[in-house]
């Protein structure tokens, strides 16, 4: 238990130190957001056309209502949290890449429909827009952190217990 809470730290840390790098934001974390726009910006039009994307911002034509989504609105917080217990877990590599894999999607499929909620939210009241973004989304997408790795540790193959002579 030791080990993996030292290594789930050791991860954590270095993982959140790498994010915050200058090449990290403008390699990863600029296209990755620019992506969740464009994908949530078509989700959107699939019900409502009056909605574009540009960069990482997401639109509305008819009243001019924008949102960004910045760092820390992109999941990969989350995404880190489940990366670290996930490799800090002794378990086969094999299930490790599976679990990230899946997490991953997990993650940011939770976290479209975050950005699509806020978009509506924004439009309809501010004040219940800042609370769900700042407070409720934040909680809950690391919740669905904790949720996937839990789900994954309940599918990890249980490890042969090397049977004990009898006492006799």
């Amino acid at each position: 238990m030791l080990r993996f809470f030292l290594l789930f730290m050791g991860l954590l840390g270095g993982l959140f130190a790498l994010r915050i790098t200058k090449t990290m934001h403008d390699w990863v974390t600029e296209p990755f957001t620019g992506v969740l726009a464009k994908i949530s910006a078509f989700l959107i039009q699939l019900f409502d056309n009056d909605v574009i994307s540009h960069g990482i911002i997401i639109q509305s034509q008819s009243n001019g209502f924008a949102v960004a989504i910045a760092p820390g609105c992109d999941g990969i917080e989350a995404v880190i949290i489940l990366v670290s217990a996930i490799l800090a877990f002794p378990s086969p590599w094999k299930h490790k890449l599976v679990g990230i894999g899946l997490g991953f999607l997990a993650i940011q499929a939770l976290n479209l429909v975050r950005i699509i909620s806020l978009f509506y939210m924004g439009q309809w009241d501010k004040t219940w827009f800042d609370w769900f973004h700042l407070y409720l989304w934040q909680a809950l997408i690391v919740l669905d952190a904790l949720a996937v790795w839990l789900v994954w540790l309940r599918y990890l193959p249980r490890r042969e217990q090397p049977l004990r002579p009898s006492a006799a």
